[in-house]
């Protein structure tokens, strides 16, 4: 019996094998959100008749930080994602296809102010981080 009693707690003592987190370029819900911060970034620096809403862009960045805090990821995990220069390569890359099939001139401020100007009144996520002066 003591045998059977030590096997047991030796086994439910080891511990159970956690899944791995993928990297979080993969995940969509933070990628892809950090991804409309940067078009509206853009955006607002090309067009100048465009400005970003600050503080909803502070605020929206801090949603996407709890999300990931909730998700299991840590602050070293996060900044290391947003800090690489591979990631921030690969989302302006990202970004110049984007603008392209969009039919943005990314040569012409006002092609930026037009687009922009449409994400704003289409509200959407991109749009909700800029203002029309």
């Amino acid at each position: 019996m003591r045998i059977l009693i030590a096997a047991s707690l030796a086994t439910s003592m080891m511990a159970v094998p956690v899944m791995a987190k993928p990297p979080l370029r993969e995940v969509a819900a933070i990628d892809d959100a950090l991804f409309d911060l940067g078009i509206a970034d853009i955006v607002r620096k090309n067009c100048p008749t465009i400005h970003a809403r600050l503080f909803k862009a502070i605020g929206y960045v801090r949603k996407l930080e709890k999300k990931a805090h909730e998700m299991g990821y840590s602050d070293a995990e996060i900044e290391a994602y947003t800090d690489s220069d591979i990631e921030k390569n690969r989302l302006k890359a990202k970004a110049r296809a984007f603008f392209r099939a969009q039919g943005v001139d990314t040569s012409d401020p006002q092609s930026y102010c037009a687009f922009g100007l449409q994400e704003i009144q289409k509200a959407s996520r991109i749009g909700s981080l800029l203002r029309a002066k």
